[in-house]
């Protein structure tokens, strides 16, 4: 059927075979569809929406569309975490290695930042030589070798979702349940994986702003990926904050070795990071619940374990053998880094979080169009968390820009994003709920 034809059903709100989807995906590949012609169906998608049976359809089509990775040989489980986006999320970091020393391997296909919130693979892209797109062979090497590795889609493991995602961030289609659905999935089942946990953000600060609307998507992953052969659960986690201190790719970077470091780990992010990873473990039984999965994971942090794994990570990918010693001065640095101040003083009673992912795009720090370099040392460092108490010499944040109209106009959108109160706001759960 042609292309054009495919689309107009979807546009009329027609329901698409499992066959029409599998030759449209195919044509993505192939470069017989053009651009023009995703772009319009991915449209089509968000507005009138795909059952479960399509939705499923696309995930697997997308997933076939390049190579299926196997694990033959390796005798312990595979698996992965997934986050739908925030700001300030830098859990993979922390959450890969810690889970390399708890007999699991952990092989992630990461993404890059996609609308308002950051991309794990845009902090790797700061660490000199770390290379995001290493062969199958490589990848396979680093997994087996060290136990974990952080990669991108290498160039034919779900090639069409790699085509679709860089569309979907330029032409206002992010926040389709159907397409995020399959984005995920085609490339955690291209990676093989026995077990997956999905960190669903909930808040202002994601794409799903509504606890509804997180259930939605949650759901929609767990029983494409359960049904796909995947054991899968997921956790609704707050996201109405900045997760950590930092926001902006190299400072991430940072704030991540600190933290396995155990230097000032920030809580919220130590207690999603925790929680995702013990749900893993225990569904990939290597834990018998919940309480000895966190002793696992809490010796192999305290002990320095993680972070060996996350340097020999490093290393292996092509960054520098000494990086969890010196990031300092291999991670890029800003011109100007000065702080900003509240104009009142109280408590941080709550902030606008996907404005403050905006106002790193505007530090070039994210983008606006698929093919545009960042500047990976620009963003946010010691950001206040609400509930934190505001004097007048209480910074909010830091910023980091290389020029001072970009310092201005990045202090202007954090004193609009950020609201003080006199009194100080009731603390709101970390973990949402839990879907399975």
């Amino acid at each position: 059927m042609l292309p054009q034809e495919i689309i107009r059903q979807k546009r009329d709100g027609k329901k698409l075979s499992q066959s029409e989807i599998s030759e449209f995906i195919k044509g993505i590949t192939d470069g017989s569809v053009m651009d023009a012609q995703t772009a319009t169906l991915t449209m089509a998608i968000f507005l009138k929406g795909m059952d479960a049976e399509e939705t499923a359809a696309l995930t697997l089509a997308m997933r076939d569309s390049g190579d299926v990775m196997q694990w033959h040989g390796f005798n312990k489980p595979i698996v992965d975490k997934h986050s739908s986006g925030g700001v300030g999320d830098k859990v993979s970091l922390m959450l890969a290695p810690l889970l390399a020393c708890c007999d699991v391997y952990v092989p992630m296909i990461s993404g890059r930042g996609l609308g308002h919130t950051g991309g794990t693979l845009d902090k790797f892209d700061s660490i000199p030589g770390y290379q995001t797109s290493p062969s199958n062979e490589k990848f396979r090497q680093t997994v087996k070798e060290v136990g974990c590795a952080i990669i991108g889609q290498t160039s034919n493991l779900a090639p069409a979702d790699k085509k679709i995602y860089a569309i979907r961030d330029v032409c206002g289609t992010v926040e389709s349940v159907e397409l995020i659905t399959a984005s995920i999935l085609s490339k955690k089942l291209a990676a093989g994986l026995e077990y997956l946990v999905m960190d669903l953000k909930c808040g202002n600060g994601a794409f799903m702003s509504n606890l509804e609307d997180a259930r939605k998507l949650a759901r929609s992953i767990v029983l494409v990926a359960n049904t796909s052969g995947t054991k899968t659960s997921a956790l609704l986690t707050d996201m109405n904050q900045v997760l950590g201190h930092t926001v902006g790719n190299a400072l991430e970077v940072k704030e991540a070795v600190e933290f396995l470091q155990n230097k000032n780990p920030d809580p919220r992010l130590a207690e999603i990071t925790l929680a995702l990873c013990a749900e893993l473990l225990v569904n990939a039984k290597q834990a018998q619940d919940i309480s000895s999965a966190r002793t696992k994971l809490e010796k192999a942090w305290l002990s320095g374990a993680a972070l060996e794994k996350f340097a020999q990570m490093v290393s292996s990918l092509g960054g520098p053998k000494d990086f969890c010693d010196k990031y300092d001065s291999y991670l890029p640095q800003a011109a100007i880094i000065k702080p900003v101040f509240a104009q009142t003083t109280g408590y941080v009673a709550s902030m606008h979080t996907r404005d403050i992912g905006l106002s790193l795009i505007k530090l070039k720090g994210g983008r606006t169009r698929s093919d545009q370099k960042l500047d990976f040392a620009t963003g946010f460092s010691n950001f206040c968390q609400i509930g934190d108490k505001i004097e007048k010499d209480t910074p909010l944040a830091y910023i980091h820009a290389q020029t001072q109209a970009e310092w201005e106009q990045a202090a202007a959108d954090i004193l609009q994003a950020i609201q003080i109160e006199a009194s100080k706001p009731h603390h709101t759960p970390e973990i949402i709920e839990r879907i399975s």
